[in-house]
């Protein structure tokens, strides 16, 4: 597995209405891509939940690098970099993935609301290993409205990312990072993406 997300942070009197279009139009285009696991088209928006900002900022969970160099060398990603110009893609190797209670009460996608991501550094001369083991111990798959959760790492900044997607929008806490609404979510290869520590 590996995550990818970019932000397109948009001005403070950006009509997110186009944002909300633009994903009901064609959202379901990544439904059934090859190679992907998971797709949250997520917005953020200035004033509500916290946010200071404006945001378009898609999270992915790839299951194969032939599907997201699909991706980011075809059509969709061009047309994304046209329409807004090319954002700087972060990308993090997969740890662990955890279904939580909501997922296994319905495994469909059309229960999740909300996501969270949050971004946690490794300093220098902490060893890595101990920073991930304190990460999986504390990823919120258990919480009820909990539908997923994700560990990965950049190893270029050392950061770990957690990742989570909710079927209640109500129940992240501020700890769990910054919050999004989920326009839409397709998941074409998520059930077979491995479950559990990733090595």
């Amino acid at each position: 597995m590996q995550a990818m997300q970019y932000e397109i942070t948009l001005p403070a009197d950006y009509d997110m209405g186009i944002i909300r279009r633009r994903v009901a139009d064609r959202g379901h285009l990544l439904d059934t891509f090859p190679g992907l696991g998971a797709k949250a088209y997520l917005i953020r928006e200035r004033g509500a939940a916290g946010s200071p900002v404006n945001q378009y900022a898609p999270c992915y969970l790839w299951r194969t690098a032939e599907g997201m160099n699909g991706f980011l060398w075809g059509a969709g990603f061009r047309g994304l970099s046209e329409d807004f110009g090319r954002p700087e893609v972060r990308s993090w190797l997969g740890l662990e993935l955890r279904d939580g209670p909501a997922h296994a009460a319905d495994g469909s996608a059309d229960v999740v609301r909300a996501a969270t991501r949050r971004l946690t550094p490794v300093p220098p001369g902490q060893d890595p290993a101990e920073a991930i083991e304190r990460a999986r111990a504390a990823l919120p798959a258990a919480r009820a409205g909990v539908h997923s959760t994700a560990l990965a790492v950049d190893t270029a900044r050392w950061e770990l990312l957690t990742f989570t997607l909710w079927a209640d929008p109500a129940a992240p806490l501020p700890e769990d990072g910054d919050r999004y609404e989920v326009l839409h979510l397709s998941t074409p290869e998520l059930a077979q993406l491995p479950r559990g520590r990733h090595w």
